[in-house]
């Protein structure tokens, strides 16, 4: 039997990211996941990346595992590039006028969770159980216990929902979900263009949904995300190479030249969903399994790390009682409020650049133009854009 003060389910990011903070705080911390463990990611880049933002990076910097993270790969970017390709709108920023040394960084997921299992390996009080299921979950006042398909048992103080968008402990526990359908589906591929990308962000509005251009380490290589209706995202799928490059290259306006594709094309669906309860008992919500949210401003990750930090910082001020029902409730309270605002956020951002209606035309070019051209507002634009 395996005894431990957090269980966490789910080894993604933000999973072992909350227990390598706790496990630094002197909290023990066992992880669960059915999938393997990550190995040294290929020389060829992964296709799902996030855009970290300073206030991510910040965190895992003092988890002592972002030198790892940076010495694996990474991709500062120091500019922005934004425009509505149905409209004259645009708007441009960079470091400068913030005053940093950049926005932030383009890094692939197994990236990042290699640099992590990797410090958790070091932690005499953290467990990774990889190929591992669970079969069963119950809670007293006090503990919940875990038994694994093997028949092992575990005991722990607190359960960490951290399994995913589909989380099978929130619907265990009935932990009511508030979903919509986007109705588009995101397109994610690596595309070398003949163009440096000059460590700029670009993304651009159509009238299907928006398209990214994410820098990679490679002077001329992106990260695509295109997010787009489920016809158009099946059309692209089943394009030849040759002619799915004419479609990147003319949906970004030729901004960094010719495209090849480097990697297969994946797609998936786009749904909102939030958790209108987030604590049952011992049992907590965090990252994807709490919210999920458009990818049209790249916040999904920065938000889920945004939980694991507070998680981290509640569990290991809590001198009085380990996981006090106090404690669980601020948790719940804060980040609650902070995923309805960005939820809603992309929600109007989406209606807004959507289709092709002659107002909503006018609306968003004037409005990127005087955004692009005073000042202050541009200013607070990008840094809530860079998670400032």
């Amino acid at each position: 039997m395996k005894q431990a003060q957090v269980c966490i389910v789910g080894g993604g990011c933000v999973g072992l990211t909350l227990a390598l903070g706790l496990a630094k705080a002197n909290i023990s911390v066992v992880v669960l996941d059915a999938a393997p463990t990550q190995a040294l990611p290929a020389d060829t880049y992964g296709s799902r990346v996030s855009a970290l933002s300073i206030a991510s990076q910040t965190l895992l910097e003092q988890l002592n595992v972002w030198a790892d993270i940076t010495a694996l790969r990474a991709c500062t970017y120091t500019h922005m590039d934004v425009r509505d390709a149905d409209s004259f709108g645009k708007i441009t920023f960079n470091n400068e006028q913030l005053d940093l040394e950049y926005l932030g960084h383009i890094v692939e997921n197994d990236v990042i969770r290699y640099a992590l299992i990797k410090q958790l390996e070091q932690q005499s009080n953290a467990t990774l159980m990889f190929d591992t299921q669970y079969q069963q979950i119950h809670q007293s006042e006090s503990d919940v216990f875990i038994t694994l398909k093997s028949g092992e048992p575990i005991i722990a103080k607190l359960l960490v929902a951290a399994d995913g968008a589909n989380s099978a402990i929130r619907k265990q526990f009935n932990m009511a979900l508030s979903f919509k359908d986007y109705d588009h589906h995101a397109l994610v591929a690596t595309i070398k263009t003949k163009e440096p990308h000059a460590n700029t962000a670009r993304q651009v509005f159509l009238p299907t949904g928006p398209l990214a251009f994410l820098p990679l380490s490679d002077a001329n290589t992106h990260s695509i995300v295109w997010s787009t209706s489920p016809s158009h995202c099946d059309e692209l799928l089943k394009m030849d190479d040759s002619d799915f490059n004419k479609a990147v290259m003319a949906a970004i306006d030729g901004q960094c030249g010719l495209c090849e594709v480097q990697s297969k094309r994946a797609a998936f669906p786009l749904k909102m969903r939030y958790a209108q309860q987030w604590v049952s008992g011992k049992v907590v919500l965090i990252g994807d399994a709490a919210h999920t949210i458009h990818p049209l401003a790249g916040l999904g990750m920065n938000l889920g790390l945004k939980d694991a930090a507070y998680l981290i910082e509640l569990l290991s001020s809590d001198t009085k009682e380990f996981a006090s029902p106090r404690a669980l409730r601020d948790y719940e309270r804060t980040r609650k409020l902070d995923a309805q605002k960005h939820i809603a956020m992309m929600q109007g951002l989406k209606e807004l650049f959507e289709g092709a209606n002659p107002l909503k035309k006018l609306i968003r070019g004037v409005g990127l133009s005087l955004v692009d051209n005073l000042g202050p507002i541009k200013h607070l634009f990008a840094k809530e854009a860079i998670g400032k």
